[in-house]
């Protein structure tokens, strides 16, 4: 850590400690010191920060001020360092760095199996493919962690399997690396009171589980009981002060259960801090395309969950319908991308493809890669911001860049061609494109990707020519 960061870090957390004494008061103050740090980073995502926090109409005041009073005040402040300035503002000017010296991308944050293992056994559940002994080592999780950190990425995601069947690994590595902040997509059922005390004394994990809809629902597909120890979670964390959220994969089974307001209300009663909503990719050779939404399911989706997020208090990001804001697909190391238990790094958590595994390579070495590269080169892979994916709207794409990379499949239990994967998306892809049209031509979404491309494009302008003077 350089002196700038250091002393930045020491401001950010002075300014917190006056925001958990008055936070209607100091809050302002705090955005101003944030401003005057991540200078032209980020300046969407800060506008609908003030916003929220001096306008006492904004749907999201009393968010803002329900995080800001009712988390642990250690867990805040290692929240907003690692997040906000370690991920957010240092972090970035490295990976730009990084972007501009090798013309490769790399991520804000990367997604990571410490182990294929699981305690249930979900129907469906993608991850299963790799069966239940594979293993990162602590060793690798760390090196992974510690490259990461000299490309400028401080946020991590543990997906998996369950990442908690590693409970003493993770917590180790949440001590090794104070300054990054670490997410896990979990079941939720290994939460305990034990962990949630780790959880308090490490201050920098964050839990998202992954829930079906109610009981019903989750149960049918996650096992008798899970719905119950999943709410039972919840409460042990909201009564130690600690943040979570939630994760949801929408089908065309569950669409409506799952994006109910009765369900998204359920949530907010909990305690939920966000809600992540993921499309069903049809992932595996036994994979079902019939769980892909219709056309007018996802359209329902897409406007049921935009209708919520303008009067509901809750952060939610609807992955396959929100690309506007992300500038479309955001695998291959353009904002993350994934390392299965085995150690291969394939470009996205739903394509299992690759040419780069972590005990051959390092992270930079598989980021220039050409599967890697091919990313790269054809982001964004379509302009309609509501058909971004190389797989799912854009099957062609993928096909064309595992064929010219080399890339193998990564699935060690029945390896699936690139072929057989996207000939499961090609009638999806054409039935959408019409829909993605319809909705995309001259909408709010549009206008605003198109001013926001704009100024990213000044913005790289402006810093690739400081950088020749």
């Amino acid at each position: 850590m350089n002196v700038k960061h250091k002393i930045t870090q020491v401001v950010i957390e002075h300014e917190l400690e006056k925001i958990i004494k008055d936070p209607e008061k100091n809050l302002p103050k705090l955005m101003k010191k944030v401003d005057t740090f991540a200078g032209d980073s980020f300046v969407y995502q800060r506008d609908n920060a003030r916003a929220a926090i001096n306008d006492p109409t904004n749907i999201y005041h009393d968010y803002v001020l329900h995080i800001v009073k009712d988390y642990d005040p250690g867990v805040l402040k290692s929240f907003f360092v690692n997040f906000l300035l370690n991920a957010s503002i240092v972090g970035w000017k490295r990976q730009d760095e990084i972007r501009d010296k090798y013309n490769c991308n790399v991520p804000w944050t990367i997604l990571l199996d410490p182990t294929s293992a699981c305690n249930l056994h979900c129907t469906g559940c993608w991850a299963a493919e790799y069966g239940n002994k594979l293993n990162l080592s602590y060793d690798e999780i760390d090196s992974i962690v510690t490259q990461g950190k000299e490309l400028g990425v401080y946020f991590y995601i543990y997906t998996g399997g369950e990442p908690l069947v590693r409970k003493k690994d993770i917590i180790k590595i949440c001590e090794k690396h104070p300054d990054c902040e670490f997410l896990s997509f979990t079941n939720g059922t290994l939460i305990d009171e034990a962990f949630a005390n780790e959880m308090l004394r490490v201050k920098n994990f964050i839990p998202a589980m992954s829930i079906e809809g109610f009981e019903d629902a989750t149960d049918g597909r996650r096992g008798n009981g899970t719905y119950e120890k999943v709410l039972k979670a919840m409460e042990i964390l909201r009564a130690k002060r600690l943040p979570f959220g939630i994760s949801c994969c929408y089908t065309s089974a569950n669409m409506d259960s799952i994006t109910s307001e009765e369900f998204y209300d359920k949530m907010i009663e909990m305690g939920a801090m966000f809600a992540w909503y993921f499309h069903y990719m049809p992932v595996g050779n036994d994979a079902t395309p019939e769980l892909l939404p219709t056309k007018e399911q996802r359209e329902t989706i897409f406007k049921r969950l935009r209708d919520y997020r303008s009067r509901k208090p809750l952060f939610v990001m609807d992955f396959q319908n929100d690309a506007e804001y992300v500038g479309g697909c955001i695998a291959g190391g353009r904002r993350y991308f994934h390392i299965n238990a085995n150690g291969d790094m394939d470009p996205c958590v739903f394509i299992h493809y690759s040419d780069s595994n972590i005990r051959q390579k390092t992270l930079l070495e598989g980021l220039t890669s050409p599967l890697f590269m091919a990313y790269h080169d054809g982001q964004p892979f379509n302009e309609n911001m509501l058909q971004p994916c190389p797989m799912l709207e854009n099957p062609t794409r993928l096909r064309e860049m595992v064929e010219k990379s080399g890339a193998k499949s990564t699935d060690l239990q029945s390896p699936e061609s690139a072929e057989h994967l996207c000939s499961k998306c090609d009638e999806y892809a054409k039935c959408w494109a019409p829909k993605a049209e319809e909705l995309w031509e001259n909408s709010p979404g549009q206008m605003r990707y198109l001013a926001k491309q704009e100024m990213i494009h000044e913005q790289d302008e402006k810093r690739l020519a400081k950088k020749k003077k």
